[in-house]
């Protein structure tokens, strides 16, 4: 097993933490992986297994995630980049590669954006650049819900927004994954302060995604059915990163990264090593 290092880190007052796990002969530079709005630090283990025999493997329990302290009062994705910036001082690596998924995204974007000469390799899946008028209902539906004390409710329809349940699309284990992104949902809306806010942040886009990037080698990728970040809206985000590539993983939605968990771990693997994942069975073809 990898040597395990929980390292805390404070930001004005605000106390977080990252989890290395080292590879004494690592074959690539550190890989720092940033999720969603209520991803820990020990969210990723198809991630770990697969990444850990290649480089060191970094995740973190931001400001309000897991046994970190709570976003400060009006603190938002500012705050939150600047956790990052921090671990990366604390991790001390010329470079590293950098994976972040759905809210994790924004934060992985925007450190690129200021940190480029820091970040060798950049991959970004459901980046949420763009937000639909069906996606705004939804949350003010949920945001009753909760203002009405209904939990139930709310954790219905924020795992609905996210996924798609179109019976003509194929997702594996559809119902299993409604129930358990449900089940989260409910368990957040009990024991998250401001869980509303941290489901916009997650779910709703917002400027952070303007001004491009280069410099950086990029990946892009999503659900081919995802109804939040469609493929064809995060192929035109991708087009904003200069040398970009995208990629579109199969039978899978917003939720890919539990759905196809060894999938998304695979294409990290292969981008990170600089090998070609054109010919995985599980990557849609581009269209011609």
């Amino acid at each position: 097993m990898p040597e395990e290092e929980i390292r805390p880190l404070t930001l004005g007052g605000t106390r977080f933490s990252y989890r290395v796990l080292r590879q004494p002969d690592p074959r690539t530079e550190p890989v720092v992986v940033l999720g969603g709005g209520f991803q820990g630090s020990r969210g990723w283990p198809h991630m770990e297994d697969r990444i850990t025999p290649l480089a060191d493997f970094v995740t973190a329990d931001l400001p309000g995630v897991g046994e970190s302290d709570c976003l400060p009062p009006g603190a938002g994705t500012e705050f939150a980049g600047a956790a990052v910036d921090r671990i990366l001082d604390d991790l001390a690596a010329p470079r590293v590669n950098l994976f972040g998924y759905s809210y994790g995204a924004e934060l992985a974007f925007g450190c690129a954006q200021r940190n480029p000469h820091r970040i060798a390799r950049l991959m970004l899946g459901g980046v949420v650049s763009h937000t639909s008028a069906a996606q705004r209902e939804s949350l003010q539906l949920a945001a009753g819900h909760l203002e009405r004390g209904d939990a139930e409710s709310f954790a219905a329809v924020a795992a609905r927004m996210q996924l798609c349940l179109d019976d003509d699309r194929h997702i594996p284990r559809r119902a299993l994954v409604y129930r358990y992104v449900k089940r989260s949902m409910l368990d957040v809306a009990v024991h998250v302060p401001d869980v509303l806010d941290y489901l916009q942040r997650s779910l709703i886009s917002s400027p952070s995604f303007d001004g491009g990037l280069s410099g950086v080698p990029a990946l892009v990728f999503t659900g081919e059915h995802d109804s939040i970040t469609s493929p064809d809206r995060q192929r035109a985000f991708a087009a904003t990163i200069r040398g970009s590539r995208f990629a579109a993983i199969r039978d899978s939605d917003h939720w890919v990264v539990l759905e196809r968990a060894a999938d998304v771990a695979d294409l990290a693997v292969r981008f990170f090593t600089g090998r070609s994942w054109d010919a995985a069975p599980y990557v849609v073809p581009a269209p011609r």
